[in-house]
């Protein structure tokens, strides 16, 4: 059965902070609450806790026997991407045959004293508009400015989110930082400054900074992007598969579908 929560004392914020996506889920908590009718919090039988945002479906701890329950209320609201625990996405992928499987990695990022990084050249809290032309340049379907800022500045206004430059032509957010957590997201650079080696140094850098506070950093990065992080020398700590709707994700192969958390 899947009950929407409507008190804050019903949603088992215990469970989520203790995994990877269940911290995805707890930011967009701290952020929103369970107010806004656009993030909604549900149980999923006995155990699970399920995240509808905007357009993406985040599931955590939810029972197989779940999963038909669960079909019939993703195709209600046909969301564009479906992240949850293995079995059920399995199971989903048989149910929902509008929706394909896509592989995602997870890395965690490697710090590395590269002597020719500027750090004076990063910028803390850059402009969001020239973020945002950034993040366009490399991910051509992030049309909807007014969404992608409110969303952003929403976050880091509440201490969730924090965006990040270098050299004004490479960015990248810190999503979220839950219990020394981090999960960094959202990395562009401007075309003419590819090749240069920005993002390399600036996740490494990013990487050391953080870990003088003793914090973990991962990201996520479907196969199109994959190969860059390991050749960066980053090390992959999981694999998973996410499910996205058939044309949302053709579009993600051929352009790189940004999320957050996601690159």
């Amino acid at each position: 059965m899947i009950r929407k929560i409507t008190k804050d004392c019903d949603l088992n914020t215990y469970l989520l902070r203790k995994t990877w996506r269940g911290r995805k889920m707890y930011s967009y908590y701290k952020a929103y609450g369970i107010d806004y009718p656009f993030c909604q919090f549900y149980t999923v039988g006995e155990e699970g806790v399920m995240l509808y945002f905007n357009s993406t479906v985040l599931i955590v701890s939810a029972d197989v026997t779940e999963t038909e329950n669960l079909a019939s209320f993703l195709r209600m609201h046909q969301p564009f991407r479906i992240e949850c625990n293995e079995p059920v996405r399995e199971q989903l992928s048989y149910l929902l045959p509008e929706y394909q499987s896509l592989h995602r990695t997870t890395f965690e990022l490697q710090p590395d004293s590269d002597s020719s990084f500027e750090e004076e050249s990063v910028e803390f809290n850059p402009s969001l508009e020239e973020v945002y032309q950034i993040l366009h340049a490399g991910f051509p379907n992030l049309e909807d400015y007014s969404l992608w800022l409110t969303d952003t500045s929403h976050r880091c206004r509440h201490g969730v989110s924090h965006v990040l430059t270098y050299k004004k032509s490479t960015t990248a957010t810190i999503m979220f930082d839950i219990d020394n957590h981090v999960l960094v997201g959202q990395v562009a650079t401007l075309p003419e400054a590819r090749g240069l080696g920005h993002a390399r140094m600036f996740l490494r850098w990013l990487a050391g900074w953080l870990a003088q506070f003793d914090k973990k950093a991962v990201l996520y990065a479907l196969d199109i992007r994959e190969s860059f992080y390991r050749e960066i020398g980053f090390t992959v700590i999981d694999t998973e598969y996410v499910l996205e709707h058939s044309e949302d994700a053709q579009d993600s192969i051929t352009k790189g579908l940004l999320d957050n958390g996601n690159t």
